[in-house]
């Protein structure tokens, strides 16, 4: 009892953050996403899903927007799969078991061309799938290309004598390369410090 008066707490405070936060959430999408909460609630342990880790890391957010917005694609393309693995594991519908996946009638929502309570889980989550879908293909088509070039690097046929030796051909222009990025990175770092003291010597009062 505990553990689900908890649930519904930490749904409730969930569905408000993302009211406020959410601009970007569509109303449709942030009720479709918290009656789907609801479901997998009364599924899913209370004890484990709150244990204080999330399944994605902050800790990428923090760092420069290119690499914030190449893990986001990396993200968007997880939740892709996992939204997918989920379908997967829904019983098949049939006539006799089409409402064995109906959202309780208590996630209903309201009008304005919201999902209602006759809606089933598949359709919610193929909804969601899309809204991910379209986001990650609009926003992050870039990112998509970078995270599959990252990829193929894993496929690289490290015992094979041609790869070998293209490498090893490759590897003085490569290292250069990797080499200036650095070196240029720490020269826009040394300027934008330089001009952090010029301003500060402009507005400091004269004696």
């Amino acid at each position: 009892m505990v553990t689900t008066v908890r649930a519904v707490v930490c749904l409730s405070l969930w569905l408000v953050v993302c009211q406020v936060r959410g601009s970007y959430i569509p109303p449709k999408m942030n009720r479709t996403i918290y009656n789907l909460l609801q479901h997998y609630v009364s599924i899913a342990s209370s004890a484990k899903r709150f244990n204080g880790k999330p399944v994605f890391s902050r800790d990428p957010l923090a760092g420069k927007m290119e690499a914030k917005r190449v893990f986001m694609g990396g993200v968007l393309e997880t939740y892709e799969k996992l939204i997918g693995q989920m379908l997967k594991q829904l019983p098949t519908p049939t006539p006799q078991t089409a409402g064995s996946n109906e959202l309780p009638g208590s996630a209903a929502i309201a009008d304005g061309g919201e999902v209602g309570a006759g809606e089933d889980v598949r359709t919610q989550l193929s909804y969601i799938l899309k809204k991910v879908q379209e986001l990650r293909k609009h926003r992050y088509q870039e990112q998509e290309k970078l995270l599959q070039e990252l990829r193929d690097l894993k496929h690289i046929q490290m015992d094979n004598l041609v790869v070998q030796s293209k490498a090893l051909w490759e590897l003085p222009w490569l290292y250069e390369e990797a080499s200036s990025l650095y070196e240029i990175k720490m020269e826009r770092r040394k300027r934008r410090r330089r001009r952090r003291q010029a301003r500060r010597v402009k507005t400091r009062p004269s004696a």
